[in-house]
């Protein structure tokens, strides 16, 4: 029988070298797909930069407690491509929370297809989100407490 992702131990998942260990919680995981790739054959950045947005959208919905929009994508930094097979993860920190807003880290690492062991980074940017209620409008983002 053969184990699920979601069931191997985290520390049989080893960051490459140089790379540093994701800062946030795991948001995504999905695999990439011939489908998704670019006339190079890598992984179209477009399809890395959607999934990383949609681990933005639920990270902040689930703190925000209901409905965000992304307002805002900065600093997207593309380290290595992305191939066929890669298993993709993406990790989201919250690094702050305005009135209305939720800014997230978002960091983008595979597991390459060959061993499924070595967690490489391959993309990472800054996502703002903004609550929003059910007329589209910006709304306060609830307290921890509240």
């Amino acid at each position: 029988m053969t184990a699920s992702i979601d069931q191997l131990d985290p520390d049989l998942i080893i960051t490459a070298p140089g790379d540093p260990d994701p800062k946030g919680k795991p948001a995504i995981r999905t695999l990439a797909m011939p489908a998704d790739t670019n006339p190079s054959g890598d992984v179209f950045g477009g399809w890395l930069l959607s999934q990383m947005d949609l681990a933005a959208g639920i990270s902040a919905a689930w703190h925000a407690r209901g409905r965000v929009a992304t307002v805002a994508v900065q600093g997207m930094e593309f380290h290595r491509p992305v191939r066929v097979g890669d298993v993709l993860c993406v990790y989201a920190d919250v690094v702050k929370v305005g009135r209305t807003s939720i800014t997230l880290l978002i960091e983008a690492y595979v597991l390459r297809s060959r061993d499924r062991k070595h967690r490489v980074k391959v993309t990472e940017g800054v996502f703002t989100c903004v609550a929003i209620d059910e007329n589209g409008k910006p709304r306060p983002v609830p307290s921890e407490e509240g």
